[in-house]
């Protein structure tokens, strides 16, 4: 089991998390990770030496060059995160990762001030040929007639991106003297006027107007040799080109034929489709060319933002493997500190909530008396009441319930079931769950309650809460039980409410029962004539085979849910046949030191007067 700080135990010991780090990173990062975590650095590790091993991992730690495919992830069959320390994540196979619960981080921020004056840094060296006289310097040489450069001073800076790091280049650039222009169709107007930046409406119109041309986004499908032949040559004639972002959003080949026929003056460039290249590609041809500087990836290079983006990405690691969110998911949705905060009790208990539900109209035993049906539910309503009702975004508690739900009936499923992979393994799986925010007045006493309806088929919830549009989900399905042919439609609902008081978790309802017990540990779920001398009897039997009783409740029949007119019938004893008896039936809840074996239970609901006993391990 997992505790608090992200240890887990066995027998007792402490057993600290691994996490593998095969590239260089900085160790200020790693030493806030080894004062929980066990860290191995391992550099040099071939693709396939990182495969073999990386089931024994919790947390994999990658800068560029380790490619972390869909095999790799689903070799790892402890990883939680993996975190990328930089910005890009396209070495990493983020669909891959989100189907299989794990969390990809990134660090943003960490290097942009980097990565911008690394930008700046190549285009003063394009436009002053900076490389070209310091080598032939070095060869001997006084060449100055040939290396006459521009001034930069008056010239249009074009910017394709304006993220941080475009703003920080536009920044630096009109220090320069520089005019910039830039195209993003994401990008607030308000902002770029405040940077002084002109947003322009077309990649066309923007590669007209540039001097120099800079590129500041993601590569994605839709970015992927966004500038090729046509592009270029729609440039003005002797402008210039840089890439710091992701190789591959220029054509190689296009842009080395651009520079041969002096269309286009030089080339900075960080990035390439292949790195390190291949002596054959075109990356390798681009990087031969007398016109071009180049330097090997080294836009996050400097001393202050691998500090930055190694403390940024292994404190996220830290929260992760501790139970918390991380600040720079690519793969999970943003929640503010505060939410997660409010969140945080409610999450544990709709997870046990769904536990509870699967395993209570599961393993449910019945005695002669009763009448089971089996019915697959596949249609649940999570309705938020009170406080709870006003939070907007409640991803969290929908990721909980499908832990719960499918966590005690299928290891595999339960696998790293989180907020990124929820709604892939519930589609998959096949349930429709309905998030409602109640806005009716409470009828409770609770700050926030949550109850959990499983709907009989064809059954359309009488809840009068706004309901928000329904997300499909899946689980296997439980084996459940009707009361009888007389029962009413509101008793053909399987119903668990729960609340929170301080950091304690409570269940207050289940199915017509009120009740208000801690979900934890072993339980045992009487359903039976409320009549003296049952707890007697369960206790005595319970007694006999040395399972000792750490607490119990009694639950009645919550009075709002008495059908009117109903008494049930008389049999033996003066005890109603079938659950759906009415007012005389109760809910018997006990906390057991172990696990409760099926022939003890069999002769539980042996006995007269106990229906229907389940066995419940939270």
């Amino acid at each position: 089991m997992a505790s608090s700080n992200g240890t887990s135990t066995t027998n007792g010991n402490h057993v600290r998390p691994r996490v593998l780090i095969p590239e260089k990173v900085s160790p200020d990062g790693l030493t806030l990770l080894r004062k929980t975590l066990h860290v191995e650095e391992r550099k040099g590790l071939s693709p396939d030496d990182i495969l073999n091993i990386i089931a024994d991992y919790d947390a994999l730690i990658v800068r560029s060059e380790t490619k972390v495919t869909a095999d790799l992830l689903q070799a790892g069959k402890k990883l939680k995160v993996v975190a990328r320390a930089g910005v890009g994540v396209d070495n990493v196979d983020v669909e891959a990762a989100t189907r299989l619960g794990i969390i990809v981080v990134n660090s943003p921020s960490g290097n942009i001030g980097a990565a911008a004056e690394h930008t700046i840094a190549l285009l003063l060296a394009v436009a002053r040929n900076i490389t070209d006289g310091c080598s032939s310097l070095k060869a001997g040489k006084w060449e100055r007639s040939r290396l006459v450069g521009v001034e930069v001073k008056g010239k249009t800076l074009g910017i394709i991106g304006l993220g941080k790091v475009g703003l920080n280049v536009a920044r630096l650039a009109i220090g320069l003297g520089m005019h910039v222009e830039a195209l993003d169709p994401y990008a607030s107007a308000q902002v770029a006027s405040a940077h002084s930046v002109d947003l322009v409406s077309s990649l066309s119109e923007l590669l007209q107007i540039s001097d120099f041309l800079s590129i500041h986004t993601p590569l994605i499908a839709s970015t992927k040799g966004m500038i090729s032949t046509n592009e270029l040559q729609s440039m003005k004639k002797g402008a210039r080109i840089l890439n710091v972002a992701r190789g591959g959003m220029i054509d190689e080949q296009a842009l080395v034929s651009a520079l041969d026929n002096n269309h286009i003056a030089g080339a900075g460039i960080d990035v390439f489709t292949s790195e390190p290249p291949l002596a054959s590609s075109t990356a390798a041809a681009l990087i031969a060319h007398p016109k071009v500087v180049v330097t090997p990836h080294l836009g996050a290079s400097t001393v202050e933002a691998q500090e930055n983006v190694s403390l940024d990405v292994c404190s996220q690691v830290l929260s992760i493997l501790s139970g918390e969110l991380p600040r720079s998911a690519v793969n999970a949705p943003l929640i503010l500190p505060e939410e997660y905060k409010t969140l945080q009790p409610f999450v544990r208990l709709v997870e046990k909530m769904g536990s509870l539900y699967t395993q209570h109209y599961s393993s449910v035993h019945h005695s002669h008396h009763s009448t089971p049906a089996q019915e697959t539910r596949t249609t649940f309503d999570l309705i938020y009441e009170g406080s709870l009702a006003t939070l907007a975004n409640t991803k969290p508690l929908f990721a909980a319930l499908v832990k719960g739900l499918t966590t005690p009936i299928s290891t595999s499923a339960g696998r790293n079931v989180n907020i990124v992979n929820a709604e892939f393994i519930a589609r998959d799986r096949g349930i429709v769950i309905n998030e409602q925010h109640s806005r009716a007045p409470p009828t409770h006493t609770y700050s926030s309650l949550v109850t959990l309806r499983a709907r009989a088929s064809g059954y359309q919830s009488r809840s009068s809460s706004r309901r928000r549009p329904a997300t499909t989900i899946a689980t296997a399905s439980p084996l459940v039980f009707e009361t009888s042919s007389q029962s009413s439609e509101r008793e053909k609902e399987q119903v668990i409410s729960g609340y929170v008081s301080g950091s304690q978790i409570f269940i207050s309802r289940l199915d017509r029962f009120a009740t208000s017990f801690v979900p934890e540990g072993n339980l045992l779920i009487c359903h039976n004539y409320d009549s003296p001398g049952k707890i007697g009897v369960v206790g005595g039997l319970l007694g006999r085979e040395g399972v000792n009783i750490n607490f119990m409740s009694v639950a009645p029949v919550d009075r709002g849910e008495v059908v009117e007119g109903e008494s049930g019938s008389e049999g033996a004893g003066g005890e109603g046949v079938g659950k759906g008896a009415g007012s005389n039936e109760a809910l018997m809840i006990l906390g057991v030191d172990r696990e409760v074996g099926g022939d003890v239970v069999g002769r539980m609901v042996g006995e007269e007067g106990i229906l229907e006993v389940s066995v419940v391990a939270l």
